[in-house]
């Protein structure tokens, strides 16, 4: 039988475990939520399951804290980014079992300020190692995917050169990716590169390799997208998922497409659910598509009842109800 659940019946609910969680604890609330995503959710094909940003989390807090900060909110897996250090692997495998947080994905730190489609050697050495330390994070803390913009389209280089020379440079990899089994992920972003659906299918297939697959933003191509249409087109290929939401008249005036070498307008990012995302046609081709796995919020950080609320924003997305 399908859940039809409205939503006012949804706050309600929500309100409910919010009560019951004061007075029981946040394990309560969490446990609620869950349950109720569950059923909600079996009207569609795959489970999404809630994932949070190690950024968005206070910065004064040690990475324990952070966690169980996290978990406490409702999250279900974290994002990290790769470890510099790996003494810190212990570190953070403690974190993760202490919370019960699952580390599933690791984002290459060094992306923009080294990117793999450079002239020059040393760049692209540097961003080699990037990957290299990505790879060997995700591995020595339990996730399966690694997360890598591929090339950044710039006056110094041409759209073609970012092409062949990131896919070359991606290629030296995928032997280490093999053996350490994890997932080199491509991400869109505001990097004048990739710029369509077919096109990023074909970048990614074009690697004939099961480590090679995409990274899909939900929020990042809403400039010039649908994210509905990109999510359906790129199929089977999407491992991991980023949420955000914008207000697309903002973004048009920022010209954020056109400065990739500045921070976006702040006016333009929003909360889930208030900007222009049609979130439930989004969840409709998640479904289309098949795709289980984790939805990553990406967006600014706060105070563990503003986490809270993120949370039960993406319990409505992914019930498919009104945000």
């Amino acid at each position: 039988m399908q859940l039809n659940m409205t939503r006012r019946a949804f706050l309600k609910v929500a309100t409910e475990s919010t009560a019951a969680g004061a007075a029981l604890g946040s394990s309560v609330l969490a446990t609620h939520a869950t349950a109720f995503v569950k059923s909600a959710q079996n009207k569609f094909r795959g489970e999404l399951k809630k994932s949070i940003d190690f950024r968005m989390l206070q910065k004064d807090l040690s990475t324990m804290e952070k966690f169980k900060v996290a978990k406490r909110a409702g999250f279900e897996g974290i994002e990290i980014q790769g470890l510099e250090d790996s003494a810190q692997y212990d570190e953070f495998n403690e974190a993760a079992h202490a919370s019960g947080l699952r580390i599933h994905s690791v984002m290459n730190k060094r992306n923009w300020t080294h990117p793999l489609s450079s002239a020059d050697p040393e760049v692209v050495r540097n961003s080699l190692e990037g990957i290299e330390m990505a790879l060997r994070t995700a591995r020595a803390v339990g996730a399966d995917t690694t997360l890598l913009i591929p090339a950044v389209v710039n006056e110094e280089t041409s759209y073609k050169d970012a092409y062949v020379r990131s896919q070359k440079n991606i290629r030296k990899m995928i032997p280490l990716a093999r053996e350490l089994n994890i997932i080199i992920a491509v991400e869109n972003v505001w990097n004048r590169f990739l710029l369509s659906p077919l096109e990023f299918k074909r970048y990614v297939e074009e690697f004939e390799s099961p480590f090679v697959k995409a990274y899909f933003d939900v929020g990042n191509i809403v400039i010039y997208g649908f994210p509905q249409d990109w999510i359906r087109t790129l199929g089977e290929l999407i491992v991991k998922v980023h949420i955000k939401d914008f207000d697309t008249a903002e973004l048009i005036v920022a010209e954020v497409f056109y400065r990739v070498d500045k921070t976006p307008s702040l006016k333009a990012f929003k909360n889930l659910g208030e900007g222009n995302i049609n979130w439930r046609e989004v969840r409709r081709a998640f479904s289309d598509i098949g795709y289980s796995g984790f939805i990553n919020a990406e967006l600014r950080g706060g105070d563990p009842e503003y986490l809270r609320d993120v949370c039960i924003r993406m319990d409505k997305i992914i019930s498919g109800d009104e945000l």
